[in-house]
């Protein structure tokens, strides 16, 4: 009877090992297969917001439409980024981004743009968070009608166009 028992408390242990062999296993698989999650994650965030910039610059809010020549291509209209400037507590949450900048590429300028001094500046900040994040940028002409000697025309220059997102 005693050799019965011992048995007994034998294939008791043994079927505990091996419970507890596979839950070990399976947790070990668990952690190697989700530990690069938070680099995807941090990698499809950073995808989706380069995606974002070459969307607001051709979104009804920044672009030229047909008020420029350069319909077909990153066009971004700085009488309406002024205009949204004026305006960013109503679109402060509606792109999902801390910060909204046009920058100025040859430019001799260092301040910032406002009512008073646009468009002798270099660069417009919109959403403007005091939080900081990664920003993206992309290339794009801003335009801004001008007018020289009773003529008006068209004033473009290269920008960059930078919105800063929260990483994941």
């Amino acid at each position: 009877m005693v050799k019965s028992q011992f048995k007994i408390q034998q294939m008791a242990f043994m079927l505990l090992a091996v419970t507890l062999f596979f839950v070990l296993a399976g947790i070990f698989i668990f952690i190697f297969k989700f530990s690069d999650l938070k680099a995807a994650a941090t990698e499809l965030s950073e995808k989706n917001a380069l995606l974002l910039v070459t969307r607001l610059a051709n979104s009804p809010e920044f672009s030229c439409g047909e008020a420029f020549d350069y319909a077909d291509i990153a066009c971004v209209d700085g009488d309406k980024i002024m205009a949204l400037k004026q305006n960013q507590k109503e679109y402060k949450d509606f792109w999902g981004i801390s910060n909204i900048e046009v920058r100025k590429i040859l430019s001799n300028k260092t301040d910032e743009c406002t009512i008073k001094n646009y468009p002798d500046c270099e660069f417009i900040k919109i959403n403007n968070d005091n939080e900081t994040g990664d920003f993206i940028s992309n290339f794009v002409i801003l335009c801004q009608k001008d007018s020289f000697g009773g003529e008006v025309y068209d004033k473009c220059e290269i920008s960059r166009l930078m919105i800063s997102y929260k990483p994941i």
